[in-house]
């Protein structure tokens, strides 16, 4: 819907009816049954879920008591959540860690040494805690996470785009 908490991600400006995309694409997902069908059904066609489906990168969403929705997929058993990160994390190079910062300092406290995190919050509090646990690994970035995903990408597409010689 190209919005991040009701703003355009285009124009960086509030959206009419903006801060309900998110629920509108949870109930669209949930008619579905699962992200990945929603994938396969044509109507998740963008974004950092469609690419982990897409690319068949592991994910594991955890919920919380105060979630929206929660997504189909999500594990609300916060045990089994935890279990599946410690898995996730095995033999990992780098953890990007997006705008949740219990599942964030959580994931951190986890994370054995030598691997990067890079902490993405609009929140300076949540990338301090990160940091404040003694990681020398660790980057924390403050700003909005829509924004850095779009200006990420914007990155990753020139780095992976072929050379053309010009003569």
């Amino acid at each position: 819907m190209g919005t991040s908490l009701g703003v355009d991600m285009q124009k960086g400006i509030p959206v009419r009816g903006g801060h309900r995309h998110h629920l509108k694409i949870i109930n669209l997902i949930r008619r579905h049954g699962s992200i990945a069908k929603a994938v396969s059904a044509g109507v998740l066609t963008k974004g950092v879920m469609y690419e982990c489906v897409k690319n068949n990168v592991p994910f594991s969403l955890a919920g919380s008591i105060r979630d929206d929705g929660p997504l189909p997929d999500t594990e609300m058993d916060l045990i089994k959540a935890q279990e599946e990160y410690s898995r996730l994390i095995q033999g990992a190079d780098m953890i990007l860690m997006l705008s949740s910062m219990l599942h964030s300092i959580g994931v951190g406290n986890m994370t054995p040494a030598g691997v990067k995190m890079v902490c993405v919050d609009i929140n300076p509090a949540v990338v301090t805690k990160l940091s404040d646990r003694g990681s020398v690994e660790s980057v924390g970035i403050v700003t909005d996470v829509g924004l850095f995903l779009s200006l990420l990408t914007q990155q990753l597409d020139k780095l992976t785009r072929p050379l053309v010689e010009t003569v």
